[in-house]
């Protein structure tokens, strides 16, 4: 799913966006915990929740579940029809063997076909794999529904699958990171102003453009990951925002659909995400600090 510009709460992300600081990122993988989805720091537990995606990318956490099934991974059941003959109707091409790997269509195909991409094309997506030029079949029946994009929970597929991402890379036989990442690092310099990088105080919606323009050092990466993880080491209950977004200047560039009560209610929910065969726990009662409560003895996971 690319990011979408435009005002509207399920259009989303416009075309600004920073590059990613892999040292900082896997300091703070290494703190996740796939049996409770939160990183254990010195000071507690915290985590990434449907606030901090509805806040920093602006994506809709209500509506219908992001799923569907292939049968087989080759006959679609609505009406029988091979997934590869649909593809055909829908695009108007036949991608060759050369252009597909399993069940995934190359980046490259659609550039080669359609001609110039618009505007951001190129950017990151929010449901890459890890090479990140690869498109699933499994998007058809999307595509082919395109007015009913905006009906779905954007937000909590998202959200599931950085939560899959972040818990396969702690088995330590897998190197390689992917998911929507730029959420996990705006997360960070909202919530850890220790970490932050300085000039960025001016705020736009969705809260994550906030980082337009941001560069990190370039300098090798071994020594800045040990880096990070010495300041994770330190950090101290006060060196984290439990609640960035109830300040005056970022509640007067928010989406007012945003602020909604039906939106909140999801935010505080303890409830399962879903994005396609990943299910994820959202487990909001870890880290109730984070909504303004008060943190109970936590229960084993």
């Amino acid at each position: 799913m690319r990011r979408q510009q435009g005002k509207r709460l399920d259009d989303r992300l416009n075309d600004r966006w920073f590059r990613l600081d892999e040292a900082l990122v896997n300091a703070f993988v290494e703190r996740w915990r796939p049996e409770t989805h939160t990183f254990h720091m010195p000071f507690g537990e915290c985590t990434i929740t449907l606030q901090d995606v509805a806040y920093q990318l602006g994506l809709p956490v209500d509506g219908r579940y992001v799923s569907g099934c292939l049968l087989e991974f080759q006959i679609y059941i609505q009406g029988g029809r091979s997934a590869w003959v649909w593809f055909q109707e829908l695009l108007g091409v036949t991608p060759p063997p050369s252009q597909v790997q399993k069940y995934a269509v190359n980046c490259s195909l659609f550039q080669e076909t359609f001609g110039e991409c618009p505007d951001g094309a190129d950017d990151e997506t929010l449901f890459a794999d890890k090479s990140g030029n690869r498109v699933h079949i499994r998007w058809l029946p999307y595509v082919a529904r395109l007015e009913e994009m905006g009906t779905y929970s954007w937000g909590s597929a998202a959200l599931a699958w950085l939560y899959r991402c972040m818990c396969r890379v702690a088995n330590r036989h897998v190197v390689k990171l992917a998911g929507p990442l730029q959420l996990l690092q705006s997360w960070i310099f909202w919530r850890f102003p220790l970490f932050r990088p300085a000039g960025y105080e001016t705020f736009s919606w969705p809260l994550a453009s906030r980082w337009s323009g941001y560069n990190p050092s370039g300098s090798e990466k071994g020594p800045r990951v040990q880096m990070w993880r010495l300041r994770i080491d330190r950090l101290q209950d006060r060196e984290f925002i439990w609640m960035p977004y109830s300040s005056p200047d970022v509640l007067q560039v928010v989406h007012p659909e945003a602020l909604e009560h039906r939106h909140m209610a999801l935010w505080r929910s303890v409830t399962s995400l879903i994005y396609f065969a990943v299910i994820e726990w959202h487990q909001i009662d870890r880290v109730l600090p984070q909504f303004g409560g008060v943190q109970p003895v936590r229960v084993p996971p």
